[in-house]
């Protein structure tokens, strides 16, 4: 047996025997999901590639299959959908915080009892998200932040933000910025809704008006936060694309929706020419579900790379489709139940197909957009992916606030 396989069983073991001690001492089926998770966390089997005392055991990656498997037939709850965050906050935290940043919000991020939100966008720096201008100026052991943000997913739950700021505006616009975490409750900090096409507010605006952030609150170094921003999208191009988390089911997913119809449509409304666009629309699904499996077995431990972008494009296009086919499907019913009462959801829906077809219709027109919009996705993958020329970049080296603006 090779160093390498002999390596990858201790690592194996080791999963295996925190999993045994942790259910031998703790039950989740009579443990409160916050309880049981704290537990989880404190064994190492929250993210167990990360290091040990944040989390981890500081083995491979693939082996949080093994733990999310286990603990499912032990009968631990699902993670609820509004902590979608932490699967971007976190590894960003663990790659660019310091060892009292990782103390103060892993543990509670990954229990739930406190959630994120992403701080990123803006009105005038969405796709070139480098071109962001909201001010933060040191305030002795503080930062005063000044600026707006937008597209703010389920900012009006969240505890913490993972804000991105302009600290140097005499420095290029990749340069001179600075990640931190923002309290979402803190004084000059103001969440207004956003009305979606499906009724909802699930989007937000973030006002932040001489808001202090401590530099204890600080995520990398002064400077350095286009660095970290990057770590952060790239794990959300991997979480929308459908690389965290268990592996799903065949059938699950968007393309249940239009089976479902399919299977109580009446015999002769099962045309040929129907039945052809559905398995088609079957066919990518399965295909997009087993590459995206078999790219996150294969990732490297750590943060996943540019190539995540194609499974985030793949994913936009393909549940469009599908939830476009399945009004079809509908007829003349489809253009009906749409409910367009403005409320403020409480849970996260990337597809939307659980509140139903016509929700779902409408909700999948931002997948091309959140996350990355398609026209930058295409433009990472040419270039990063492919490896083609980059696109002219007159105001890469040019001082931020040199750089001409609408």
């Amino acid at each position: 047996m090779t160093d390498v396989a002999v390596a990858a069983d201790a690592e194996t073991k080791l999963v295996e025997e925190a999993l045994d001690t942790l259910l031998s001492a703790h039950d989740p089926k009579t443990e409160s999901f916050e309880e049981f998770r704290g537990h989880q966390f404190d064994a190492g089997l929250a993210w167990v590639h990360f290091e040990k005392g944040h989390g981890g055991l500081g083995v491979r990656g693939e082996l949080q299959r093994t733990v999310e498997t286990r603990l499912r037939e032990a009968g631990a709850k699902p993670m609820h959908p509004a902590m979608f965050f932490m699967h971007l906050a976190g590894p960003t935290i663990v790659t660019h915080g310091s060892d009292e940043v990782k103390a103060k919000f892993l543990r509670p991020m990954f229990t739930g009892e406190e959630r994120w939100c992403q701080l990123f966008s803006e009105p005038g720096a969405g796709s070139d998200f480098a071109g962001l201008g909201t001010k933060a100026e040191r305030d002795g052991d503080e930062w005063i932040i000044n600026g707006q943000k937008v597209w703010n997913t389920m900012a009006h739950m969240a505890d913490w933000g993972m804000l991105v700021t302009r600290s140097d505006p005499s420095q290029p616009k990749h340069k001179g910025m600075t990640y931190f975490a923002l309290d979402m409750k803190a004084p000059g900090v103001e969440v207004r809704p956003l009305r979606q096409i499906t009724g909802e507010a699930e989007f937000n605006e973030v006002y932040m008006t001489d808001a202090r952030v401590p530099d204890s609150d600080r995520i990398g170094d002064v400077g350095e936060g286009w660095r970290a921003s990057l770590t952060t999208l790239m794990n959300e191009r991997n979480a929308i694309g459908g690389g965290s988390g268990t592996p799903p089911k065949q059938g699950s997913g968007a393309i249940g929706v239009p089976v479902k119809i399919w299977n109580e449509l009446d015999d002769d409304a099962k045309t040929e020419a129907k039945r052809d666009s559905l398995m088609k629309l079957w066919v990518r699904a399965e295909v997009f579900r087993l590459t995206n499996m078999r790219a996150s077995a294969n990732r490297k431990i750590g943060n996943p790379g540019p190539e995540m972008s194609v499974s985030k494009l793949a994913f936009s296009g393909l549940n469009q489709d599908i939830m476009t086919f399945a009004v079809t499907l509908q007829g003349a019913a489809g253009m009906t139940g749409f409910d367009y009462t403005f409320r403020r959801p409480e849970d996260l829906s990337v597809d939307g197909s659980e509140s139903g077809v016509g929700h779902g219709f409408l909700r999948v027109r931002a997948n091309s957009i959140e996350g990355g919009t398609t026209e930058i996705m295409k433009n990472i993958i040419g270039e990063q992916v492919l490896g083609l020329p980059g696109e002219p970049r007159v105001d890469k080296d040019v001082p931020w606030v040199d750089v001409p603006r609408g």
